[in-house]
C-alpha cells in the first residue's frame, strides 16, 4: 500500500514538472539554430537531442503517439542512437510532442473560428447598413406622404415602394430571338436582383421564429408588402463560389417540388457569363392545386470584385418545353427578379444572398387555398431555406463532419430522400405525360383514383429488381382542411403510432409486390400486426428537419400452419417538419416498403401524408359549429372568384392546414377492380382515423380555454379535472396538486402537467381507461384516442392482479386504497414499475348527489424497467 502511495505521489510531481518541461523544450526549440535540440528531462536536467534522435523518435510517433513503458525500452533496444538515453526521458520527450500536437490542432481551429466570425461580422456589418438605408428611405418616404396629405394632393405616389423596381411583363417584351436583346434583359435582371440582394428595393423584415445567432444557418428575411410573394437568405457557406453555383443552378437535386428543368439555349455573354433559356415545371404541393411551370432566361457572370451571380427572370411568350401538349398541365407562373450573389471568403468558404421573388397567379386557385400562394413564408421554406440549408450539408458532408448509419454514402441516402419525395410528387400530381389516368369515380368522390399501366416499379437498368407486371400501379388520393392542429405534432403522432391509423395487411400486401409477381390480392393470409415497430435512423439533415429511417413492423401469420413464421415488413420512410417552431414549413410522412438488402437502386412506391399549414387572418366571422371540426374541401369548392360559400369563408381565425393523403399500390391487370376498391376503402378509413387523432391532439383537447371534451364519453376537461382534485382532498384529505389551485383552468393544467401518471377508468364488469394526463399516455405509451381500448386488467402483471383484487372491495367500501409498489405493463407490452400506486373514487358531484364517475389511479415514481 505504502509503495502504491508512493507511485501515486511521484506520478503526481512529475505531472507537474511537465508543463513546466514543455515551456522550456519550446524555448530552446526557438533557440537551438544548431542541430542538437535542448529537452528538460523530469529531473530538471537539459537533455540534448541529435537531429538522427529527433527524426527516429518522430517516425515512432506517427505510428503511435502515446507508447506504452515496454515501448519505450523496446525503442531504446532498437534504436542505438538512442541508447545514451533514459526511458523516463523518452517519457518526457512524448509527453512534450503531444502536447505540442494538441496546441497545433486548437490553433488551427480558433484561426478557421475566427475567420468565419470575421466573415459573419461582415456580413451584419453589410446587412446593418442595408437597414439603416431602409429606414432612412422609410422616414423620407414618410415625409413625403405627410407633406402631399398637408397639401391635399392625392396622386401623390412614394415612388420608392418594392413596385417600382418590379416589371411587369409588359415591360420586359423584348425581341428574345436577338443576343443583344437577352444580354439588355439580363443586364436588367442582374441590377434589380442586385438592389433586391443586397440593397432596399424590397423592404425585408426577418422571418418570424428564425432569429440569427451563432448557431443559425443564415439571416433569413421576407417580403410583407411586395408584388408576389418574396424571401431572402444570406450566410456562410464552407464551399468554393464555382461549386455553388454549379450546385444552385442543379435546382431538381435540392427543390423538391422541381420536376424539371431543361436548358434551350445557351449564349455566351462577356466577361466569361453565360445566358440560358429555361423551362421550368413544378410540382403541385396538394391534389387541390394545379401545378405551375416557367419559362425563364438565367444569367451568369462574375462582377469585377470577383463575385459570382446567378440570376434568373421570366419572359413573356410561350416558351413550353419539348412538349406543348404536357405543358397544357400547369399554370405559367411568374419569376421576377431572383437569383444568388455568392462572394468568396478570405481563407476559404464563400458568403451567399439568395433572393426568390415569385408570382404565382392565385386566380387559377380555391380559395380557401390563396393563403398559401400568397406566403412569403412558404416560398422562403420552400425555396430559399432549403436551398441555403443543402449547401451548408454538401459543405459538411465534403468535409467529413457528418456520420450515416448503415455504411451508406450521404450522397446515397439522399438519392433515397429525392426518391421518395419525387415518387410521392409523382402520386399526388398524376401527370398525364407520365401515363397517369384517373378512373371514372362514383359522383362527387372525395377520393380520387387514379391508374397507371405504364409505370414500371423499377427505375433502373438493373432487370434483377425490375417489376415489369403485367398491371401498373393504382394510387389513391385526397385531400381535406384541418382545423386547429400543429401539421408537426400530427405527423409526429402519425409517426410514432403506426398502429393507430395503419393496416398491417395493406402494408403487407405492398411489400409482397417487392419480393415477387406473388402479390395476388385474393389470396393474401391474414396476418397479427403485433404492435411493435422498430425505427432505426438512416441519416438526418443538420437541423433534423429531416429524418431518413428504416422502419420494421413485426407481424406472425394466424394460419396455424406457419404460426412461427415471422411477416416482418420493412419501410424506408422520410419525415421531415417536425419542428413546431418552423413557421411556414410543412410536415410530411413518407415511406415506401423495401427489400430487407434495399440496394442503392431498389425500386421505391412511396405513400404518405403532406400537411400544410395555411397563414391564417383574423376570423371575421367565428362559427362555433366548425371550430373543431374537420372539414372536407372536395365537396365544396369551385375554381375562381365566387366562392363565396367556400369553407374558406368561415375561417375561424385558428389555424388551419391542407392535409393530402396518397396511398400507391400495385396491381395485375385483371385484379384493378378488386385493388381500386380496397384501395378507395383503405384511404377512407385512414382519413377517417387521422381525423379522429387530429381532434385528440388539437389544443381544444386538452386547454382548459376550449374546454372540449378529453375524449368522448367523459365529461368536459375542466369538469372532469375539479372531480378528480375534489374527490381526492375528500378521501385523502390532502390536496393532489400540491397546493389548492386558483381557477378550475390552472387546475386542469396542473394535473395534464402533474409529474405523476393519474389515470381514470370507468366503473364496469370490465373496467376500461377514459382519461389519463400526460404523465399517464407516457407510461401506458399509447393516446388519448386509443386509450379508450385499453381495460384496467391489461396494464397489470398477475402479483398486481391479485393485489388489485384484494383491495378493490377495500377501495369501494372506504372510497381509497393505497397499492404497494409493483410493476404495470404499457400498451407496448414494456414493463414499468412504480413506488406506490394510490386508487380513489372520483364523484360526480351534480345535484348534490354524490354519484360515483369513475376511479381514479396515481402512480408514483414510474419509470421502465
Amino acid at each position: 500500500m505504502a509503495m502504491a502511495v508512493a507511485h501515486h505521489h511521484h506520478n503526481h510531481n512529475h505531472h507537474h514538472d511537465h508543463d513546466h518541461d514543455y515551456h522550456h523544450d519550446r524555448e530552446n526549440e526557438n533557440n537551438s539554430g544548431g542541430s542538437i535540440t535542448k529537452h528538460l528531462d523530469a529531473g530538471g536536467k537539459y537533455v540534448r537531442y541529435t537531429a538522427e534522435q529527433v527524426e527516429a523518435l518522430e517516425r515512432v510517433y506517427a505510428e503511435c503517439p502515446k507508447p506504452s513503458s515496454l515501448r519505450r525500452q523496446q525503442l531504446i533496444r532498437e534504436f542505438h542512437i538512442l541508447s545514451n538515453i533514459e526511458p523516463k526521458q523518452i517519457k518526457v520527450w512524448f509527453q512534450n510532442r503531444r502536447c505540442r500536437e494538441k496546441q497545433r490542432k486548437e490553433s488551427s481551429s480558433l484561426q478557421t473560428v475566427n475567420r468565419k466570425l470575421s466573415a459573419m461580422n461582415k456580413l451584419l456589418m453589410e446587412e446593418n447598413d442595408r437597414l439603416q438605408k431602409q429606414v432612412s428611405q422609410l422616414v423620407s418616404e414618410n415625409g413625403f406622404m405627410r407633406q402631399h396629405l398637408h397639401t391635399g394632393n392625392p396622386s401623390a405616389e412614394t415612388g420608392a415602394s418594392c413596385d417600382s423596381v418590379v416589371t411587369t411583363p409588359q415591360q420586359t417584351i423584348r425581341d428574345t430571338n436577338n443576343p443583344a436583346g437577352l444580354l439588355t434583359i439580363a443586364e436588367e435582371t442582374l441590377a434589380e436582383f442586385l438592389s433586391k440582394a443586397t440593397g432596399t428595393a424590397v423592404d425585408w423584415v426577418q422571418m418570424p421564429g428564425m432569429k440569427p445567432g451563432p448557431d443559425s444557418v443564415g439571416i433569413f428575411a421576407i417580403s410583407q408588402s411586395c408584388n408576389g410573394v418574396a424571401a431572402r437568405a444570406c450566410g456562410l457557406v464552407g464551399l468554393e463560389p464555382t461549386k455553388i453555383a454549379e450546385l444552385l443552378k442543379d435546382r431538381p437535386s435540392w427543390f423538391r417540388d422541381c420536376r424539371s428543368l431543361e436548358v434551350f439555349t445557351m449564349i455566351p455573354a462577356g466577361n466569361g457569363g453565360t445566358i440560358e433559356l429555361v423551362y421550368t415545371q413544378t410540382y403541385a404541393p396538394t391534389t387541390l392545386a394545379p401545378a405551375r411551370d416557367f419559362w425563364t432566361l438565367r444569367y451568369t457572370t462574375t462582377l469585377e470584385n470577383g463575385s459570382i451571380v446567378v440570376c434568373e427572370r421570366s419572359l413573356s411568350g410561350s416558351g413550353a418545353g419539348p412538349n406543348p401538349v404536357a405543358a397544357n398541365q400547369f399554370v405559367r407562373a411568374e419569376m421576377l427578379p431572383s437569383g444568388c450573389l455568392i462572394r468568396p471568403c478570405e481563407g476559404g468558404g464563400s458568403i451567399i444572398h439568395i433572393v426568390d421573388h415569385l408570382k404565382l397567379e392565385t386566380w387559377s386557385m380555391p380559395e380557401v387555398l390563396r393563403p398559401l400562394y400568397e406566403s412569403s413564408k412558404f416560398v422562403a421554406q420552400k425555396l430559399t431555406i432549403a436551398a441555403l440549408r443543402y449547401l451548408r450539408q454538401i459543405a459538411q458532408e465534403a468535409s467529413g463532419e457528418v456520420v450515416y448509419g448503415l455504411g451508406r454514402q450521404p450522397a446515397v441516402l439522399r438519392t433515397f430522400s429525392q426518391r421518395l419525395s419525387r415518387g410521392f410528387n409523382d402520386a399526388i400530381n398524376g401527370f398525364n405525360d407520365d401515363g397517369w389516368s384517373v378512373v371514372n369515380c362514383e359522383g362527387a368522390d372525395d377520393v380520387i383514383i387514379t391508374v397507371n399501366s405504364t409505370k414500371n416499379l423499377s427505375f433502373t437498368s438493373n432487370h434483377a429488381h425490375s417489376l415489369a407486371f403485367l398491371g401498373g400501379i393504382l394510387c389513391a388520393k385526397a385531400s381535406m382542411l384541418l382545423q386547429n392542429v400543429s401539421p408537426a405534432v400530427l405527423v409526429r403522432f402519425l409517426r410514432e403510432h403506426r398502429s393507430e391509423w395503419a393496416d398491417f395487411n395493406v402494408d403487407a400486401y405492398a411489400a409482397a409486390a417487392l419480393k415477387a409477381n406473388s402479390y395476388a390480392y385474393s389470396g393474401m393470409r391474414p396476418t397479427r400486426f403485433t404492435g411493435s415497430q422498430i425505427i432505426m435512423p438512416l441519416g438526418q439533415t443538420i437541423e433534423h428537419e429531416e429524418l431518413l429511417e428504416v422502419i420494421r413492423l413485426e407481424g406472425h401469420c394466424l394460419a396455424q400452419e406457419d404460426a412461427f413464421m415471422s411477416r416482418d415488413i420493412q419501410l424506408l420512410q422520410i419525415c421531415s417538419g417536425i419542428d413546431e417552431n418552423a413557421v411556414g414549413a410543412c410536415s410530411e410522412l413518407v415511406f415506401a416498403p423495401i427489400d430487407e438488402m434495399f440496394p442503392d437502386d431498389g425500386p421505391l412506391l412511396p405513400s404518405g401524408f403532406r400537411i400544410i399549414p395555411l397563414d391564417t387572418k383574423p376570423a371575421e366571422k367565428n362559427d362555433p359549429a366548425i371550430t373543431n371540426r374537420t372539414l372536407d374541401l372536395t365537396s365544396s369548392l369551385e375554381v375562381g372568384p365566387t366562392t363565396n360559400n367556400a369553407t374558406g369563408e368561415t375561417s375561424t381565425g385558428h389555424a388551419r392546414s391542407v392535409l393530402t393523403i396518397a396511398f400507391q399500390f400495385p396491381f395485375e391487370s385483371n385484379l384493378q377492380n378488386n385493388v381500386a376498391t380496397m384501395a378507395r376503402q383503405y384511404v377512407r378509413s385512414v382519413i377517417s382515423s387521422v381525423q379522429r387523432v387530429a381532434l385528440a391532439i388539437s389544443p381544444s383537447g386538452i386547454s382548459p380555454a376550449l374546454g372540449s371534451k378529453l375524449s368522448p364519453g367523459s365529461p368536459e376537461a375542466l369538469t372532469l379535472a375539479n372531480w378528480i382534485c375534489q374527490s381526492y382532498r375528500y378521501y385523502l384529505g390532502s390536496e393532489l396538486l400540491g397546493s389548492v389551485s386558483v381557477g378550475v383552468d390552472a387546475m386542469l393544467k396542473s394535473l395534464w402537467h402533474h409529474q405523476d401518471a393519474i389515470l381514470c377508468c370507468s366503473l364496469k364488469s370490465l373496467p376500461v381507461f377514459i382519461f389519463a394526463n400526460q404523465a399517464g399516455l407516457d407510461m401506458l405509451e399509447t393516446t388519448l384516442v386509443a386509450l379508450q381500448d385499453v381495460t384496467l386488467d391489461k396494464i397489470f402483471d398477475e402479483a398486481g392482479k391479485k393485489t388489485l383484487c384484494a383491495d378493490f372491495a377495500k377501495l369501494l367500501q372506504q372510497g381509497f386504497a393505497y397499492l404497494p409498489g409493483g410493476l404495470c405493463l404499457s400498451t407496448m407490452g414494456r414493463h414499468v414499475s412504480f413506488e406506490q400506486a394510490v386508487a380513489w373514487k372520483v364523484l360526480a358531484a351534480e345535484d348534490d348527489a354524490d354519484t360515483v364517475h369513475c376511479l381514479a389511479f396515481s402512480f408514483v415514481n414510474w419509470s421502465f424497467v
